[in-house]
C-alpha cells in the first residue's frame, strides 16, 4: 500500500507519518526555523525584491536537480535558453497564481506546471498530459490529499507531494521540475510561506546525494524509507529558511562596478 492510500483509508491522512521515529521533532524543529527566518527585519521593507531573489535561486537549484546546472550569475544575466533552466524559471514567476488554485482544482494546476515546466523540452500534444502508464489512481489519491489533507503539517503535505510526483512521473520530460514547484506550491498554499520566501530547492540540492536516496526510498513503500525521505525533507526546509538570510544580503548588496 502507497502512502496516499494509506492516507486515504485513515480518518486524518497524513496523521499516522507523524508516529514513524523523528519524524514530528524533525518537522517541528524546521517549522520553528521557517517562522524564525520569515521575521528578518528585510522583509519588512523588501520582502517583494527577496521572493524574486528566492525564486531565483530556487528555479536555478530545481534546474540544476534534473543535471540543467548553470551558475546564478549566468542564468541572472538573462541569456541562458536552456529550456528545462526556462521552465523552472516561469514556474517560479507564476508561484503565487498557482498556489491560490492549487488547493481547489489540484488536477487542473498540476497540468499547468507541467506545460509551464516542459514548453520546449517536449513535443506540444504532450504538454499537460499524463503518460501512458501513469498511476492515474495514485495521483487522484494524492491531489485529493491536496484539496483535504485534514490537520497534517504544512512541511508533511508537501513532502508528501514532492516524494508522491518524483515515484509517479506523470509527465514527459522535467517531471522533477514539477513535483518540486509542487512542493513549493503547497506551502505557500498551506500559509506557511505566504510570500514565497521559501527556496527549497536550494535545501535539496545542498543535500544532493541525500535527496537521491532518500527519494528512492521513499518510493519503496516502506516506513523506514517514508520516514528518511521527511526527515531529508525537513533538512532541505531548515536550509531554504537560512537562505532567505543569504537572499535578502544578496538584495541589500550595492551593484559592482565595472
Amino acid at each position: 500500500m502507497t502512502v496516499t492510500e494509506s492516507a486515504a483509508a485513515s480518518s486524518d491522512a497524513l496523521a499516522p507519518l507523524l508516529e514513524l521515529a523523528d519524524v514530528g521533532p524533525a518537522l517541528e524543529s524546521a517549522r520553528e526555523r521557517v517562522d524564525d527566518a520569515l521575521r528578518h527585519p528585510a522583509l519588512r521593507r523588501m520582502g517583494g525584491a527577496v521572493a524574486a531573489e528566492v525564486g531565483l535561486r530556487s528555479a536555478v537549484a530545481s534546474a540544476a536537480l534534473d543535471d540543467h546546472g548553470y551558475p546564478l550569475d549566468e542564468v541572472r544575466a538573462g541569456t541562458l535558453t536552456d529550456p528545462v533552466l526556462q521552465g523552472a524559471l516561469r514556474l517560479s514567476r507564476e508561484l503565487d497564481g498557482l498556489a491560490t488554485l492549487w488547493p481547489k482544482v489540484p488536477r487542473q494546476v498540476l497540468a499547468r506546471m507541467h506545460v509551464l515546466a516542459a514548453r520546449g523540452a517536449v513535443p506540444d500534444g504532450q504538454l499537460g498530459r499524463p503518460v501512458d502508464g501513469t498511476d492515474m489512481a495514485r495521483l487522484g489519491a494524492l491531489l485529493n490529499l491536496v484539496t483535504g489533507g485534514g490537520s497534517a503539517p504544512a512541511l508533511l503535505l508537501a513532502a508528501v507531494v514532492h516524494a508522491e510526483l518524483l515515484a509517479l512521473r506523470p509527465f514527459a520530460g522535467p517531471s522533477g521540475v514539477v513535483a518540486r514547484a509542487a512542493a513549493r506550491v503547497t506551502v505557500v498554499a498551506a500559509g506557511l510561506d505566504p510570500r514565497g520566501l521559501l527556496a527549497l530547492d536550494v535545501g535539496h540540492l545542498e543535500r544532493r546525494p541525500e535527496y537521491v536516496g532518500a527519494s528512492g526510498a521513499f518510493a519503496t513503500g516502506t516506513p523506514d524509507g517514508v520516514r528518511s525521505w521527511i526527515r531529508h525533507f525537513a533538512a532541505a526546509a531548515a536550509l531554504a529558511a537560512d537562505e532567505v538570510s543569504v537572499a535578502a544580503a544578496a538584495v541589500s548588496a550595492p551593484p559592482s562596478v565595472g
